[in-house]
């Protein structure tokens, strides 16, 4: 099989063709420009590479419920140009083929669900922290619209004691997102997060908000996996940190061996490393095919 699959993020895209065992066979990336010319690109990619299907994980804030006249847009996001553009519409008016359409984060959720670090479970988060912060839900074998699209960057933190910093986030300020996203960090130290030293005090303070924020998840929605991708967690010294600060955080009120005992292999990088995303959106378009083919057997 031949799925087409589209990471689109708010920096760049990357388009792929993989198979059903979540192979990538080619690849593509380009900077994210106007939607006019970045659409081009796409099309451009699919017309040369030919697939069955095309999965789709894209920045958002994007409409996902089928119903709605906004299904297929991005919506209110900030990006220049981008606001209420029809996304799939536009690969629709050229491609007949199923399409898959996620947030990039809940793509990404998705393939680690089906073949990465998440693979057999139930239940996964995956957060990608970087220029901003995102947050996929795989709960009971799906995917978690709800009301929206789940948006846990923007939940409040309470503040380091030693941290004077407003946040960045336009909207609230100091949420996870304005204390914690990669340009947080650069404003906060005046220095790009990978200049600094393994052992600077910023990683503790990072860990402290992310920390928060998984505990809240834990609690909440209770995952059986949690997954840190994104740039800033290329910081490996941050896991150890993250998770030792969850576990105080929980002062032993889960009870679960996950967390007790092995939260090294319940608070994990990515298994699909820096594929997470663009797995995600193959594993979109392959269910997407499936789905359609199901479809057209019942009939």
């Amino acid at each position: 099989m031949r799925i087409g699959a589209v990471e689109a993020g708010g920096t760049k895209f990357v388009c792929g063709v993989g198979n059903e065992h979540g192979v990538i066979e080619h690849s593509v990336s380009f900077p994210t420009e106007q939607p006019e010319v970045t659409l081009g690109k796409v099309i451009d990619y699919f017309r040369e590479n030919q697939v069955e299907a095309i999965g789709i994980g894209s920045f958002g804030p994007i409409g996902l419920h089928p119903g709605s006249p906004s299904y297929g847009f991005v919506t209110t996001t900030p990006k220049p140009g981008w606001a209420d553009f029809d996304f799939l519409g536009t690969l629709k008016q050229q491609f007949d083929v199923p399409y898959g359409w996620d947030t990039d984060v809940n793509a990404a959720a998705y393939g680690e669900a089906v073949w990465g670090a998440a693979k057999d479970l139930q239940s996964c988060l995956y957060y990608t922290i970087g220029t901003g912060v995102g947050i996929g839900v795989y709960a009971e074998g799906q995917l978690v619209h709800g009301l929206v699209h789940p948006e846990g960057g923007h939940v409040p933190v309470k503040r380091h004691p030693e941290d004077s910093f407003q946040g960045l986030c336009p909207y609230h300020g100091d949420c996870l997102e304005g204390m914690a996203a990669g340009p947080a960090l650069e404003a906060r130290w005046e220095q790009k997060g990978d200049q600094l030293p393994a052992d600077h005090t910023a990683w503790e303070m990072e860990a402290y908000y992310i920390a928060q924020s998984i505990t809240g998840a834990i609690l909440m929605l209770s995952p059986q996996k949690i997954i840190l991708g994104g740039g800033v967690m290329k910081q490996m010294q941050l896991f150890p940190l993250i998770q030792e600060a969850v576990k105080r955080n929980l002062n032993g009120y889960v009870s679960a061996a996950e967390i007790t005992e092995h939260i090294d292999r319940y608070i994990v990088p990515p298994g699909l490393g820096q594929q997470a995303g663009l797995c995600g959106a193959l594993a979109l378009g392959l269910q997407a095919y499936q789905q359609a083919h199901a479809r057209e057997g019942a009939l």
